[in-house]
Formats: C-alpha cells, structure tokens, sequence
C-alpha cells in the first residue's frame, strides 16, 4: 500500500471516529443521526450542479449502497441507545475487513500479500480481544444490532469497492450517494418527528455540520482509496477507526477503558503497521 493511501485512509478513519462520537454523544441519537443525514444531504445538493453523473455502469452498485446506507444509519442510532461507544463501535466496525477480505478474495480475484493477511489478522485479534472484553457491558440486544451492521458494512463496502470502479470519478459517485442516501432519513425525520426534529436540528446544528461534514468526506476519502489498492486492505485500515473512537469514548464520553481494550487497541495499531508494508 502506497504512503499517499494509507495516509488518506488513517485521516478517513479519523474522521469516521469523531462523526460517530458526535451521534453517541448526542442527546437523542435517532435525531442526531437524522441530522447528520440532513446536513450531508445540503452539502452534498451544492455540490451536485458542479460534477457529472457516474458512468451508468455503476447505477446498479449505487441503487443497492443507497438502500444499505440507509439501513447502517438506522441500526448506528439503535447501537448507540442500547450500547456504550466503546463497546458498540469495536463489535459494529470490527467484523467487516474480515468479511471483506475472504469476499474479495474469493470472488473478486484480489489478491493480498503475507503483509496484508497479518494486518487484517491483527486487526481482526485486537476487535475480537476488544469485543470479548466488552460481552458483560454489552446489552444482547446491543451485540445482535452490532454484529447484524458489521454484515451491513461489509455488504456497502463491497458494493462501493465495485460501483467506484465502474463510476469514472469517486467523487461523483460520493456526492451521488451521500445525497440519494440520505434523502430517505431526512423524509423519515420530517414526517414522523417533524417538529421535535425541526427544534432539535436548531439547536444542535452545529455538531450535526460537523459530523455531516466528516462522515461525507471520510467515506469519499476511502472511496478514492478502493481505487488505489484492494478493496480488502482499504476496508481493514479504515476500521483502525476503532483506535481513535476508543481514545475519544474515554477523553470526551469519559467510558471506562480496561487494559484488556488497551492491548486490543494496540494489536489494532500494529495491524495498521502492518498493512503500510502490504
């Protein structure tokens, strides 16, 4: 993996870490959540008149990530009202490169070199250490939400790995998802909660633009990335996201964090290291 990629993906992971500590750290996370998804969908409309449309060869890829898009949103919000940051995020992020990783191999004809399997393996270690840790926090309902939106991610990932490639600019086919994505939450919002909504977006826009910020420019970020190196190795670097979100679950959320979910953490770390050398 090229330095100009990994850099990009680690500063994707960053941003990623800090949207979804906003959502967990907001007062209703479904609103939070629909407010992320409103001021993405803003952001991205402005950018609409100034970018063409993907090449139609990846309508298809866009339809299928719109409607897992939306059903990740959704299960981020119920996640976070059952589970705590630091358990929740580990168990939610953490399954995915795995699963990425055997798909793309498996079907899409990637290949991974010894480095690249020991950075999805150590990564894959630490989440486990870290998830296991965290199984009598962890609410039953919290883990099957969790382990059901891993199979989400993995799914999007996949998808968007594929529907870049056949897009001609990973910026169109970003902007394009984030605004047909997040339509379907904000008409959600709007018609079910409309004006809680409506007080709730005027008194917490701020962290909603910023987190709509941050989740549209990390997701676009990786997508670039898919372009530059296997879809399997930008997935597993993507979740050393779950390093920053630790450290933020303990400096702002103030959670408990045990030396177990260190070690974990630090075993996330070395896989990164390793995956700079794939």
């Amino acid at each position: 993996m090229s330095l100009s990629v990994f850099v990009v993906v680690l500063a994707a992971a960053l941003l990623h870490a800090i949207w979804n500590s906003i959502v967990k750290n907001g007062e209703d996370k479904l609103k939070s959540t629909a407010l992320l998804a409103l001021t993405t969908c803003i952001l991205t409309a402005f950018a609409l008149p100034f970018i063409e449309l993907p090449h139609s060869q990846s309508w298809f890829y866009l339809g299928v990530s719109i409607v897992l898009q939306v059903v990740y949103y959704l299960l981020v919000a119920l996640n976070y009202k059952l589970s705590d940051l630091s358990l929740s995020y580990p168990l939610m992020r953490g399954t995915a490169p795995v699963l990425v990783a055997l798909v793309g191999v498996c079907l899409l004809d990637e290949s991974l070199s010894m480095w690249g399997w020991l950075g999805i393996f150590l990564i894959a270690l630490g989440i486990v250490s870290m998830a296991w840790s965290a199984r009598k926090a962890a609410g039953t309902a919290g883990i099957i939400l969790a382990l059901l939106n891993a199979t989400v991610i993995a799914a999007y990932t996949l998808v968007d790995g594929l529907g870049v490639r056949h897009a001609g600019s990973a910026i169109s086919y970003a902007v394009w998802l984030f605004f047909l994505s997040t339509i379907p939450i904000v008409i959600w919002a709007l018609a079910y909660h409309k004006q809680a909504f409506i007080v709730y977006s005027c008194t917490h826009w701020v962290s909603g633009s910023i987190a709509g910020l941050g989740s549209s420019l990390a997701y676009a970020m990786v997508l670039w990335a898919m372009l530059h190196a296997p879809i399997a190795l930008v997935a597993a670097l993507r979740e050393t996201s779950i390093v920053f979100a630790t450290l933020f679950a303990a400096w702002m959320l103030k959670e408990k964090i045990s030396m177990s979910r260190f070690f974990a953490v630090v075993l996330i770390a070395l896989g990164a290291v390793a995956l700079r050398l794939a």
